[in-house]
């Protein structure tokens, strides 16, 4: 795959020779699947050969490569005096070392690191299956759940027979009064989740989970940020029609403002979730619970436009891919919220809180509450488990909340 780089014939036997030949056209091989430019290729095909090259002289192998080696490569660089190797920019070829040690494990000539799975506590370990298998928790929040964990087994201990009501109380007020409020909410959620882990394993007293005290909150304190119906339109028509990155936005764009889908939703749909014989969409939302919903035709041909015209060919069943290479899925939730924040910048429209693309989907909530749909429909829609949790939503419904309104009672001064 070299020559796909590389044009001179010299140039592409002497990356070929020697031992490590094969290694640079596997690394070539996994440029050209991402979708890289021919200079960028170049630049961190470079960057691997100066590797190899420095580990050589330093009797490094290959097979032993690991984040220690990039680490001693980056010092080397700054007194550089390799023969043939000129000056280039450090960050360019720390980047490109980084992606030829990624290539290689993901072919599997190398493992994968496991130094961070060794030094977590046994117990937090069983944990996170425990999660995955009984509750269908993602990744994304046990990454979030194991925080305030990890912090409460380094505090008290990682031997759960010795936890205490006690001590578990006064951890949580000791950690929620140096910590905000949404960070002591995920914690005493955590803990609790933790404990009740731990009850059904029978690794500590039955009971203990009520223990974790509850952070004060007021329900339906707050009312709902959204945009105004001609806002939403804006915003849509903000992306391009001519670019592969504006009629993916613009695909993701309605999936938001028309079916209400969250950013975690388009992060993992597949190519395989939509069923164009019936006109739905398959959704895995929270808890990895399935929803069939139904795909309108201005949504349906926005994604026809995308997988014909913007989307790459790639090993992967993603629907939604990043526009610059690499190309490949996003990397979390916050790419999808980053690409409504753009949307609402071109249009000029100010995002009323944080995290737009959840703005883009109360906004959907209130526009079908103005055109008179009941809370029961609305919670279908955005897959609420219960009505309590969109009865929100009754607060921006100005229209009725006048009929209901009672007058302001007349006082008789003395």
């Amino acid at each position: 795959m070299i020559t796909e780089f590389f044009e001179s014939p010299f140039r592409i036997l002497q990356l070929r020779s020697g031992q490590d030949g094969e290694l640079l056209d596997v690394f070539a091989q996994q440029l050209r699947q991402s979708g890289f430019a021919k200079i960028t290729a170049r630049r961190h095909l470079r960057a691997a050969e100066h590797l190899l090259y420095w580990a050589k002289r330093k009797g490094v192998s290959p097979a032993t490569f690991d984040e220690g080696t990039l680490e001693e490569f980056a010092l080397h660089l700054h007194r550089c005096r390799c023969k043939n190797f000129g000056q280039t920019q450090q960050r360019d070829l720390q980047k490109g070392a980084r992606w030829f040690l990624e290539s290689l494990r993901r072919v599997g000539l190398l493992p994968r690191p496991t130094q961070e799975a060794v030094e977590e506590p046994q117990v937090l370990l069983l944990f996170r299956d425990w999660m995955r298998r009984h509750r269908g928790t993602c990744d994304a929040t046990l990454s979030n759940y194991c925080r305030p964990v990890r912090l409460l087994l380094r505090t008290l201990g990682d031997d759960p027979s010795k936890f205490e009501a006690q001590s578990l109380r006064q951890f949580v007020q000791e950690t929620c009064q140096r910590s905000g409020c949404a960070t002591g909410k995920l914690c005493t959620t955590a803990l609790r989740a933790f404990l009740r882990f731990l009850i059904a394993d029978s690794k500590c007293a039955a009971g203990l989970d009520a223990c974790i005290p509850s952070l004060a909150h007021w329900r339906l304190s707050s009312l709902p940020r959204y945009l105004q119906p001609e806002e939403v339109e804006r915003v849509i028509a903000s992306c391009s029609a001519t670019s592969a990155a504006g009629i993916r936005d613009r695909a993701i764009l309605l999936l938001i403002a028309r079916v209400g889908l969250r950013a975690g939703d388009i992060l993992r749909l597949c190519i395989n979730d939509l069923d164009w014989k019936e006109a739905t969409i398959r959704v895995v939302g929270k808890g990895r619970r399935q929803t069939l919903l139904p795909m309108t035709q201005e949504v349906g041909n926005a994604i026809v436009g995308y997988l014909k015209n913007a989307r790459r060919p790639i090993g992967n069943d993603t629907l939604f891919i990043r526009s610059r290479a690499p190309f490949g899925p996003f990397a979390s939730h916050c790419a999808i919220s980053v690409i409504v924040a753009q949307a609402m910048r071109r249009a000029g429209v100010r995002c009323p809180s944080r995290g737009a693309a959840h703005v883009l989907r109360h906004s959907v909530a209130s526009s079908m509450l103005r055109q008179g749909a009941s809370l029961q429909e609305i919670a279908g829609v955005l897959r609420h488990r219960s009505v309590a949790t969109t009865e929100i939503y009754a607060k921006v419904d100005v229209v009725a909340l006048r009929e209901i309104a009672q007058p302001w009672p007349r006082v008789i001064s003395c």
